[in-house]
């Protein structure tokens, strides 16, 4: 099996990498002081084609899902929070589009995300979290398209989305059959932004609030066909799994990084730490298990690409990399000692960026569950 990178793919990771390091890197810690949306530097990214990485060629797209995975690692070595606009922009977001939309969706939606234009996808409700078929927002059919009424939490760019992904049922009676998917529009009547959560981590991102207020969504809107809600938001939860795995690899590495640059500097007893065993011991680990996270990613990615199965690698590669991102996160800290206490270093926070990766696109316990299902055949 070879799913190494060919030199196109390469070439794209070195632009990437060198993207990242100057235009991201610097910013990122103010970024997270703030809470600021970087718009500026999606702007950029937009610019030199970042924006369209992963999106079909067709409308202005470029690359394939390896493509996307390898660019949503290199952000998050430099900002977690950025990387999570991206992938939920280009990624979570566009795949219902991407897969089911009409020709007329892709047309007016998919070019404007190459261009930086923001979107979002709303799923979860307070009810309804790992359980998605409980969502309580409804809609009810007119002759002129569908009225939707409810609330959604914690919605990725729901702050700021040109266009949001939304899931509704026009009976919760019917459970996952009676969820349908809409495109909505910012300005729609009846569509507003609530609450913003104040989080410990990916602060550059925005979770918000999304109300549904009697929203009137024209019929055009309705991703797919009515029903199919359900099977459309697994299908881009279960793809964007391995870009969450991606992201914490980026902050995997981005912690080893900056613990072995500290550790030939650091000087105890007479010595730089690096020549400790117990640190050695912790580097080695980290690395190791960062090797590993990968190969499972880049594996289920590859898999992707070649339109094969990869439910249950995807779990691994998510479940995996987003818990060696905490255990490295975690020794890297341990190895700046105090100073990893304080804002002045970075690897804070990547500990606190690290956290939500075990908790968004599915909890660690979620992943379990999929994997064990596929593992013993249970449907």
């Amino acid at each position: 099996m070879d799913f190494s990178f060919n030199e196109e793919q390469k070439m794209f990771q070195a632009m990437a990498r060198d993207f990242a390091k100057r235009e991201i890197e610097p910013l990122a810690a103010q970024w997270d002081e703030d809470e600021k949306f970087p718009y500026e530097v999606i702007k950029k990214m937009a610019d030199v084609g970042l924006c369209a990485v992963g999106l079909p060629e067709e409308y202005g797209g470029s690359g394939d899902e390896l493509s996307f995975v390898i660019l949503s690692e290199e952000i998050a070595h430099a900002s977690a929070g950025l990387a999570v606009i991206v992938f939920c922009n280009a990624g979570l977001a566009a795949y219902p589009i991407t897969l089911h939309g009409t020709e007329d969706q892709k047309g007016r939606f998919i070019p404007r995300t190459v261009e930086g234009a923001i979107s979002a996808f709303a799923l979860t409700e307070a009810t309804a979290g790992s359980d998605p078929a409980a969502i309580q927002t409804t809609y009810v059919q007119k002759d002129e398209g569908y009225v939707l009424s409810g609330t959604k939490t914690f919605i990725t760019n729901g702050a700021e989305a040109d266009w949001v992904i939304t899931f509704a049922t026009k009976d919760r009676a019917l459970g996952y059959r009676g969820i349908s998917a809409f495109i909505v529009e910012k300005g729609t009547p009846g569509f507003s932004v609530g609450k913003l959560e104040r989080k410990t981590g990916i602060h550059p991102s925005s979770t918000a609030e999304l109300i549904f207020d009697n929203c009137n969504v024209p019929k055009e809107n309705l991703i797919g066909e009515e029903g199919r809600g359900f099977r459309i938001s697994l299908e881009a939860i279960d793809a964007s799994r391995v870009t969450v795995g991606a992201q914490a690899l980026g902050i995997a590495q981005a912690a080893l990084d900056a613990a072995v640059d500290y550790a030939k500097q650091r000087e105890q007893f007479g010595q730089v730490i690096a020549r400790f065993q117990a640190i050695q011991w912790m580097i080695a680990d980290m690395a190791t298990e960062i090797d590993a996270a990968r190969l499972l990613t880049y594996r289920a990615a590859w898999l992707m690409t070649r339109q094969e199965p990869h439910l249950k690698e995807a779990a691994m590669a998510k479940l995996y990399a987003s818990e060696v991102a905490h255990r490295v996160c975690h020794k890297a800290v341990q190895i700046f000692g105090g100073y990893g206490y304080t804002r002045d270093f970075a690897v804070e926070r990547y500990a606190r960026d690290q956290r939500i990766t075990e908790l968004y696109e599915g909890t660690s316990e979620m992943q379990r569950w999929t994997i064990a299902r596929q593992v013993l055949g249970i449907k």
